[in-house]
């Protein structure tokens, strides 16, 4: 069901869903690093990365940046899927095991509290077999304005 006046989907799921293509289209961060979205819902969203050589630091492992780019971009999806425009006031990441050159990594992002405009969610990182990678907590702070605008983008 969509909204007569703007074409915004009025079903959670799809509004979720809807805002995650805007928002992909725009991300210019993400599609270079080799960022997928698996799944988003109202206040959910699943991320992958593929290691590359190019994203390896001197130890030869993934640059900690790269992984803290993907649980980041994770938590923003799923605290921008209700269409308000969020953004974080801080976060942490701690560092659990190595990524290597050749892994799928992957970030699961779950909103743990939402209340007026601000929000918290708990993001893990995970390897394709499970091992985690690095937990990453972000706290949200909603602005001014929506992802999709009257214009349906």
């Amino acid at each position: 069901m969509l909204d007569a006046k703007q074409g915004i989907p009025a079903e959670p799921q799809a509004l979720a869903e809807m805002t995650a293509r805007v928002m992909y289209a725009r991300d210019a961060a993400a599609q270079e690093m080799g960022m997928e979205i698996v799944a988003v819902r109202p206040g959910y969203a699943r991320m992958t990365m593929r290691v590359r050589a190019s994203m390896l630091n001197g130890h030869q492992t993934c640059h900690g940046g790269f992984i803290f780019a993907l649980a980041d971009t994770a938590f923003a999806y799923a605290c921008n899927s209700r269409n308000h425009n969020t953004v974080a006031s801080g976060c942490s990441i701690d560092y659990l095991s190595p990524g290597r050159e050749g892994d799928l990594l992957q970030a699961e992002a779950v909103e743990k509290s939402l209340s007026g405009k601000t929000g918290v969610y708990d993001i893990a990182v995970t390897n394709q077999d499970g091992k985690l990678i690095a937990l990453f907590r972000g706290k949200s702070h909603r602005i001014q304005g929506e992802v999709i605008g009257e214009a349906g983008n």
